[in-house]
């Protein structure tokens, strides 16, 4: 690990004037960040700390939108009662992620500045090409073992999937990240590899996230987030989705419906022609199967990962089905 500075930031201001400055990382539950410069991907030379800063810890829920502090803490948030509630998909994702002393630890900003968990990308010494660490040099993932890759949202550079499950909820209910001096809808805030997979966020150097807001609706109060993996704990999804479902008074036709995928994409997926194809229509199994295989309009699986083609419609037909009353 190589040595770096140390800062213990006193405000945020200070936070970002530090981070504005090459070579800089922002420190707050230190999950990922310790994990990445052991494997000697990351190695900053100032880690700025700021995980003392007064007020970025908040869990607040009102009758228009939930507001978390980017320090609050992954398990805060899965167990706060205010956002069971309203959010079910937000704190089962949470709760379905990583494992108990991660989440304890683990921050909600620092969870959406998450880096891919590609083996490629982790491995260095193994794997030198890398387009997300060494822009240029090629991604060994291609004609690689690809079983845990990409299906949607891939390039010539990059099939290295997003690994996250918190986004792929906040994407469905249309969160905005705060920045302090700027927001960005969730689903932008998260970048397609193209010709630059180094560029996972769109935030600028500087910046720093100081909340996550979500704004409240019929949907996202009648959610589900479902996450297939192959084993039960503490293993990234092969497939996930956050789905909400809103039914009109008569209890069967679609007013709104939200859909999110994790594991297939290279960014939190919204679904949106599944979407455009169920609401106004009255919820019937055939309809949604059918509806669901509109995900994968654009895939392309690399060989070992061709099953998350057949296996994300069948996730999202569960999830909204069970919501319904279907299954």
């Amino acid at each position: 690990m190589k040595n770096f500075t140390y800062l213990r930031a006193g405000s945020a201001d200070e936070a970002r004037t530090a981070a504005a400055l090459a070579g800089s990382m922002i420190l707050a539950g230190g999950t990922t960040l310790l994990d990445l410069a052991k494997c000697g991907v990351a190695e900053p030379d100032t880690v700025i700390d700021i995980t003392h800063l007064a007020g970025l810890d908040r869990i607040e829920v009102d009758g228009t939108r939930a507001s978390i502090g980017s320090l609050a803490r992954m398990s805060a948030v899965a167990d706060h009662p205010a956002m069971q509630d309203a959010f079910p998909a937000v704190t089962q994702s949470l709760a379905l992620a990583a494992s108990a002393q991660i989440r304890n630890m683990a921050t909600i900003g620092g969870n959406l500045l998450q880096r891919t968990r590609c083996p490629y990308f982790r491995d260095a010494a193994v794997f030198p090409a890398c387009n997300k660490r060494s822009p240029g040099s090629g991604c060994t993932a291609l004609g690689g073992v690809t079983r845990n890759h990409a299906v949607l949202g891939t390039s010539d550079a990059c099939i290295a999937s997003y690994p996250g499950d918190l986004a792929v909820a906040l994407v469905a209910f249309d969160a905005i990240v705060h920045l302090g001096s700027r927001e960005i809808p969730v689903d932008d805030f998260f970048l397609l590899p193209g010709n630059h997979p180094d560029r996972e966020h769109a935030m600028e150097r500087g910046e720093i996230i100081t909340s996550v807001t979500i704004p409240l609706s019929a949907a996202a109060r009648r959610s589900t987030y479902l996450k297939v993996r192959d084993r039960q704990s503490y293993e990234f999804a092969a497939a996930s989705a956050a789905v909400g479902l809103e039914l009109a008074a008569d209890g069967r036709t679609v007013r709104d419906v939200r859909i999110a995928l994790g594991g297939v994409a290279t960014k939190p997926w919204r679904a949106r022609a599944v979407e455009a194809a169920l609401i106004g229509k009255v919820l019937e199994p055939e309809l949604v199967r059918q509806a669901s295989l509109l995900s994968m309009r654009g895939a392309a699986d690399h060989g070992a990962n061709h099953y998350k083609i057949d296996l994300a419609p069948r996730v999202i037909t569960r999830a909204v089905l069970q919501l319904g009353g279907l299954a």
